[in-house]
């Protein structure tokens, strides 16, 4: 059953939807993420879902928190042994299936902590609008780049740290420069975020390459541990919603790449004049082929095969 947005009957207080997810309060210290099947395009959402992509979404996820476990610290709840996440949320939600079905395997428990105001972004690979702006002006959000002779997909000598800002729903992300971050969140703290995304970002991008696929960027969100100070993991974790996947082995310099995320959606908007446009339904040729995307990047990044 596709599920495009959840209703609790204030069985736990909405707190927000976004163009994904449905966050809930579960008490003061804890919310309830919920990955819905919603897909969005040029920042305007479809009438209508792509199946099972919020428990695709959620279960990289997931995945990827663990493989970065030992880095970086992360907003999951931690569950006891021998206890499920049922067993922290009012019964009412895992006795009636109504409710169940809307949450099984969508949903995680996470804690709280203060936003940093940045969407972290991390390029390994020259494309989408900073190749764009590349091709302009020799630049990647302002900065000029010391390789003028770079080609359209081509690998960054280092990844770089190329910030936006956090936009509203319905509004779009804003590129900027570091010296703009740092104006929003502070010299110091900018530095540490923009390090430790390129350090995360590093690892996951070879771990990917020995399962065939190329990250060519990511978008990272962070909070901060207001006690410690500590930076903590947050959001979702290099899906496709958020990053940019393409086939190693069909990957050639000078060209663009397909991608394993909403390219056929984007590309049909586009064929279409749709872009921005607000209450389109997606054909359903668009949604199988999606879907499929997502499926192939989730079982090749972690060798599981995708049951559902």
């Amino acid at each position: 059953m596709a599920i495009t947005q959840t209703e609790l009957d204030g069985i736990l207080p909405l707190i927000a939807r976004g163009k994904v997810r449905d966050i809930y309060e579960v008490n003061s210290e804890v919310l309830l993420f919920v990955a819905t099947d919603r897909i969005s395009a040029y920042d305007v959402i479809m009438t209508n879902p792509i199946p099972d992509k919020g428990i695709l979404l959620t279960k990289l996820s997931e995945f990827w928190f663990n493989l970065l476990k030992n880095d970086i610290r992360n907003h999951l709840y931690p569950i006891a042994s021998g206890k499920t996440m049922w067993d922290y949320l009012p019964k009412q939600l895992s006795e009636d299936n109504k409710y169940k079905e809307q949450l099984d395997g969508r949903a995680l428990l996470v804690r709280k902590f203060k936003l940093i105001p940045l969407e972290v972004i991390v390029r390994g690979y020259i494309t989408g609008s900073a190749w764009k702006e590349y091709k302009k002006q020799g630049t990647v959000h302002g900065v000029l780049q010391e390789d003028c002779h770079m080609d359209e997909s081509q690998e960054f000598k280092t990844p770089i740290f190329t910030p936006s800002t956090k936009a509203e729903q319905g509004q779009h992300d804003e590129n900027i420069s570091i010296e703009q971050a740092e104006q929003l969140i502070g010299k110091e703290l900018c530095k540490r975020v923009g390090d430790q995304a390129i350090a995360l970002y590093t690892k996951c991008r070879d771990y990917a390459r020995t399962h065939g696929i190329i990250i060519a960027d990511t978008k990272f969100e962070f909070g901060i541990d207001e006690t410690t100070d500590e930076i903590v993991l947050v959001d979702e974790v290099l899906t496709p919603d958020s990053s940019r996947f393409w086939n190693g082995a069909l990957y050639t310099v000078g060209k663009p790449q397909d991608s394993y995320d909403k390219q056929f959606l984007r590309d049909w908007l586009t064929a279409n004049k749709l872009n921005g446009v607000d209450g389109v339904t997606m054909p359903g040729d668009i949604v199988t082929r999606t879907r499929a995307k997502y499926v192939e990047a989730y079982e090749a990044l972690t060798g599981d095969r995708w049951s559902q």
